[in-house]
């Protein structure tokens, strides 16, 4: 008899908990979905670029010491950190990959932003 109740008990507790992380996925959904929105297209792309590299613009621009996006200062200090980590030199390959994806992660911000220009000229041309 107990072991009914038992299991009856447990069955409830993870239906309950099953249904509050339902709720928290969708909630959670419905609040990035809202801050895409409130971006716009570039932060949608931008946002995509993330997910395809593996790496957020803010951790991209942290491993490269890159306070604004300027395509020198990127350049400068990806090679200054891929030499640095260069294996044969006592360095670290996962850092030196790090390096890299940080700089493809920054290029694919620029080519948006290159992007986004593009289409503002445009339309400022068009009005």
């Amino acid at each position: 008899m107990q072991a009914k109740y038992l299991a009856q008990i447990v069955v409830m507790g993870v239906q309950v908990v099953g249904r509050a992380f339902a709720r928290a996925l969708r909630q959670e959904y419905a609040a990035s979905q809202a801050a895409a929105q409130a971006r716009g297209r570039s932060g949608q792309e931008s946002a995509a670029a993330s997910s395809i590299t593996g790496i957020s613009l803010q951790e991209a621009q942290q491993i490269l010491n890159i306070s604004k996006l300027s395509p020198e200062e990127i350049q400068k200090n990806y090679e200054h950190l891929f030499k640095v980590n260069d294996k044969s030199v006592g360095g670290s390959f996962y850092l030196q990959s790090k390096v890299v994806r940080a700089k493809e992660r920054l290029d694919e911000e620029l080519s948006i932003q290159k992007k986004e220009e593009k289409q503002q000229s445009q339309q400022n041309t068009e009005t």
